[in-house]
């Protein structure tokens, strides 16, 4: 391959990832056309974008960006996964489909969050975090609690007194 060629698909893969703080890096190897093509439209599905990539291009593409260190110690052909709402999902989506019998021989290598280098191992780890909404109903709940316990707290004692006057005042009725 030309440097010329070299350089159209490295500038390509580059503008392809622009703007990515994370990626997934994934082996592809042993899926046929027709397996291939059912894993990206399941991938596309979920906004989720996969491109097969030499490692000498990437490593070309990704210089100087956040997405570098996600190719310094990979070694084979490789292909890149990116997209979705968060790291968080992507890993989630992925580790669901290595699990997945139809797509045999498709399995994380690791990649790159908030440029830091990931393992295989902690991309399965990355993939039991809660996602970006779970994160924020935990978030919102907390927020929320101690308010809620206010409210109960000064409601309680004063149902609790409403009822007494209002016991109060039937006796009061009664006895006149």
């Amino acid at each position: 391959m030309s440097k010329y060629v070299k350089s159209l698909i490295s500038d390509d893969l580059a503008k392809r990832l622009a703007g990515e703080s994370d990626c997934l890096l994934v082996n592809v190897i042993g899926l046929d056309a027709n397996h291939t093509m059912t894993l990206r439209r399941e991938l596309r599905a979920k906004d989720i974008r996969m491109t097969v990539v030499k490692n000498s291009l990437a490593k070309r593409a990704t210089a100087g960006t956040s997405l570098e260190a996600a190719f310094e110690s990979i070694s084979g052909p490789i292909a890149v996964v990116w997209g979705s709402e968060d790291i968080v999902s992507l890993a989630k989506e992925v580790v669901r489909l290595t699990k997945d019998e139809t797509f045999e021989g498709f399995a994380a290598r690791g990649g790159v969050m908030d440029e830091s280098p990931l393992t295989e191992k902690q991309v399965h780890e990355v993939s039991k975090w809660p996602g970006r909404a779970e994160q924020l109903s935990i978030l919102l709940g907390q927020i929320l609690s101690p308010g809620a316990t206010l409210s109960a707290q000064l409601l309680g004692p004063g149902g609790a007194l409403v009822g007494q006057i209002k016991e109060c005042g039937k006796e009061e009725n009664e006895s006149s």
